[in-house]
């Protein structure tokens, strides 16, 4: 049974001023309530920052991962694995220690520093095999970690009915940055080569940060808290305590966590056996790096437009409706639907188009849904236990994916064949997915009481 944690809530104004006839259409599309809507403008303003620095990185990310063929994908996957399996402990000894506001600032500043020295060496071509495979790794971890620190602070800043209200538009904030990130990376690859993207995409780290910043502002935090009945949020400025592998022994503790970690543990191996059958397709169709970052490109900024569509349009509206139990079911639906296809015509476009809904119906519905079941965990569950679901997890689940492909392709298992074997675990999928849902909402009902 999960620990029902405090519920939160954040103000912006006691008395609103008369809304206009946009605000009002906005306001019931979003259905955010009265003093919610400055924390809304910061989560959606940051999540927009850092998925737009991601996404700048990503095309070029896959191109370079492929300089050696696709057949080195699972040993990049490896490397990064075991560069998680070092940080995390780090992350707990940081996240015990800090308050929130320092550790966001060291992470954040820390990756910054690190783009600016890719930018030097990429701009110089410096040993370009090398590098590019350590950019691989170095973006693949920090991708989990950032984007990990944000979900958890939104979990410790928003109850579950926050959570279900207004997670999906701010989830809408950062498919606006991974809409603008690979057009951005387009025009920059062709006009400024392949270092410009990590330089821009270190601005929008720091920029990302001033967001948070707003987003902690004592004025953003209470007010109508009192008003509401609702607890209020813990100081930012507060430590977590605990130790460094605290999140380990947490998920260890709790069936709840359990359950959540096996969901990601489907999400991520599914997700990644689908990335390996685009790298094998993507490299016989491509033979130029900077034709395969463009079209990467190309397919991100398509992407986006579909998530966005799902988030501003879809998600709200259907997790209050029906709960987290769709947006949950959505992945391993669409998973079955993307192999099959593939299996019937292996071609750049079709993996492309199978990949992109799956990332689509993950960003507009599944992510938010899962980061719900966050919101009724201790706080301390929320950022490191958390973590580890969100980083350490997803990256064992890479690095199994990655080597039971190597292993059935050395098998000769087809695409077609690797479908039939994830029909089962994709029933499985369905069934932890709407046991999880039952156990949120009355954890949730309890934190109501």
């Amino acid at each position: 049974m999960p620990d029902p944690s405090h519920a939160t809530f954040v103000s912006d104004s006691l008395n609103p001023e008369p809304l206009g006839p946009l605000r009002r259409r906005f306001l019931k599309l979003v259905d955010v309530r009265p003093g919610e809507r400055a924390a809304l403008f910061y989560a959606f303003a940051y999540f927009f920052c850092l998925l737009c620095a991601y996404y700048l990185l990503r095309p070029l990310r896959d191109a370079l991962g492929l300089i050696s063929g696709s057949g080195s994908l699972q040993w990049l996957f490896t490397a990064t694995f075991l560069v998680m399996l070092a940080l995390v402990p780090v992350f707990g000894a940081l996240v015990s220690k800090l308050p929130r506001r320092r550790f966001v600032a060291i992470v954040t500043h820390f990756f910054s520093l690190n783009l600016l020295l890719f930018t030097w060496l990429i701009a110089a071509n410096i040993h370009p095999l090398t590098v590019g495979r350590v950019f691989f790794v170095w973006v693949s971890v920090f991708n989990l970690f950032a984007v990990s620190i944000f979900w958890s602070v939104l979990a410790d800043r928003f109850n579950a009915d926050q959570g279900t209200r207004l997670f999906g538009f701010i989830a809408a904030g950062g498919t606006l940055g991974a809409f603008a990130g690979p057009a951005l990376a387009d025009g920059l690859i062709a006009f400024f080569g392949l270092s410009a993207p990590a330089f821009v995409a270190a601005l929008l780290l720091e920029i990302g940060f001033l967001c948070f910043l707003g987003l902690m502002s004592p004025a953003n935090q209470l007010g109508t808290a009192a008003q509401q009945g609702i607890q209020s949020p813990a100081a930012p400025d507060l430590t977590i305590g605990g130790g460094m592998f605290a999140g380990i022994t947490l998920i260890a503790g709790s069936p709840y966590l359990i359950g959540i970690t096996l969901l990601m543990l489907f999400t991520t191996m599914t997700s990644t056996l689908l990335y390996f059958e685009q790298g094998r397709i993507i490299v016989g169709a491509f033979t130029d790096t900077a034709a395969r970052a463009r079209f990467f490109a190309r397919i991100d900024l398509s992407v986006s437009g579909l998530t966005l569509f799902l988030q501003v349009l879809v998600t709200g509206p259907l997790l209050r409706r029906f709960g987290i139990f769709p947006g949950l079911a959505i992945l391993p639906v669409s998973i079955i639907l993307g192999f099959a296809g593939t299996a019937l015509r292996p071609e750049a476009m079709v993996i492309a188009l199978a990949q992109g809904m799956r990332r689509a119906f993950d960003y507009a519905l599944a992510r938010p849904a899962r980061e719900v079941l966050f919101t009724v965990v201790s706080r301390e569950a929320k950022y490191k236990a958390q973590n580890v679901i969100e980083t350490l997890v997803y990256r064992t689940g890479d690095v199994a994916a990655g080597w039971l492909y190597a292993l059935l392709a050395s098998l000769g298992v087809t695409t077609f064949g690797l479908t039939l074997l994830l029909l089962p675990v994709a029933f499985l999928w369905l069934w932890l997915g709407s046991k999880l849902t039952r156990d949120q909402q009355r954890a949730a009902l309890v934190d109501k009481i």
